[in-house]
């Protein structure tokens, strides 16, 4: 028996003593809550930024890498806009043929206004002689009823009169054709402004099309994928590189339903990386779930309800971020810790640590 049962026992008892030291390893090495405090297991992640061709058409280059940190404005790709900009160069054509249209409507409006004032001189001149056709010839009709002229002389005054009176209705005419024609030609500089604007307006538009085309960072930020390549043709809203913005970066975790309830928007939070569990970053809590995430089936008991878990955000400071820019990492696991007691001060073990900076 003893033979056949001692190295059952042996592996029993070595089992047992391995599992009591693990215990007591784990005991002695957990991480403990303190009052005033709750914990969360969560994830690193941030928010990404995809940035897109708003045309559809052939990608010219990109011009950055995964892994790449980029500042807001940083040109990121191009696209192949030959064809566009040889539609800019032909709009451009049409605005200088607009523009010199209108210098020839502007110059037919002075000639059109030179024709009406010589127009109404003429006609001043034909009012002058009409004028003194009328008296001459009242005088030349008294006369010859007092019989001192001739009734011959009489009738060449009547002819004159009526020849002036002709005059004066020609150039009166005349006035008016000269007016109409001005009228007219302000009008085709009215008509050339409006072929100006509309040709700059075509013009504004391809040269924001070209400008669509070069490829801009939004903000600062790492290139997480790089989509396509050079020479790949995308359609309009085609992603060609993927960024995560370093400027929002937070990590999501839960809590139960008490602790989320008393966890303030705002309220302090301090991060702990498995990676890096010698530093402690500090963050501030920006969001809290207002319906639970995990619910039971029934909750119909106390307990249960203490299951309901509500997903939280814990945000790093921008500032933060941007000093230790080149150390975030979306993805890193690692724990969250809030404090949800206001009056509770934060242990020594969780006081702010970050790494140097480099110079």
């Amino acid at each position: 028996m003893k033979r056949k049962f001692g190295p059952l026992l042996t592996g029993m008892l070595i089992l047992i003593v391995l599992g009591g030291g693990a215990g007591v390893w784990y005991w002695l090495n957990r991480d403990v809550t303190e009052a005033g405090f709750a914990e969360g297991n969560g994830r690193i992640e941030a928010t990404e930024i995809d940035v897109a061709a708003k045309w559809g058409g052939k990608v010219a280059e990109v011009l950055v890498n995964e892994g790449d940190y980029v500042q807001a404005g940083d040109v990121v790709a191009r696209m192949d806009m030959r064809t566009e900009q040889a539609q800019v160069a032909g709009a451009r054509a049409d605005l200088a043929k607009a523009g010199s249209a209108l210098e020839t409507a502007k110059a037919q409006v002075f000639q059109r206004q030179a024709e009406v004032a010589s127009a109404q001189a003429d006609l001043a001149r034909q009012q002058s002689v009409l004028d003194v056709a009328r008296k001459s010839d009242k005088r030349i009709q008294a006369l010859v009823r007092s019989g001192v002229v001739s009734q011959q002389d009489a009738d060449n005054s009547r002819g004159d009169l009526r020849t002036a009176q002709a005059a004066w209705r020609a150039a009166q005419a005349q006035v008016r054709a000269a007016e109409a024609a001005a009228e007219a030609s302000k009008a085709l500089v009215a008509q050339a402004e409006a072929n100006i604007n509309a040709a700059q307006a075509v013009v504004d538009r391809l040269e924001q099309v070209l400008k669509d085309g070069i490829l801009r960072a939004p903000k600062a930020g790492r290139v997480q994928y790089r989509v396509v390549e050079s020479g790949e043709v995308v359609a309009s809203g085609g992603k060609v590189v993927s960024l995560v913005d370093l400027g929002d970066v937070y990590m999501t975790f839960f809590l139960p339903e008490v602790q989320a309830g008393r966890t303030a928007m705002g309220g302090e939070a301090r991060i702990v990386l498995d990676a890096a569990p010698q530093y402690i970053i500090p963050a501030r809590i920006s969001y809290v779930a207002s319906v639970a995430q995990f619910t039971p089936k029934s909750v119909e008991t106390r307990d249960e309800r203490q299951k309901l878990m509500f997903r939280i955000k814990a945000r790093i400071d921008p500032d933060l971020l941007r000093r230790y820019a080149r150390y975030v990492k979306t993805g890193l696991p690692g724990v969250a810790w809030v404090r949800i007691d206001h009056d509770a001060q934060w242990p020594d073990r969780l006081a702010v640590k970050l790494p140097e900076e480099r110079k």
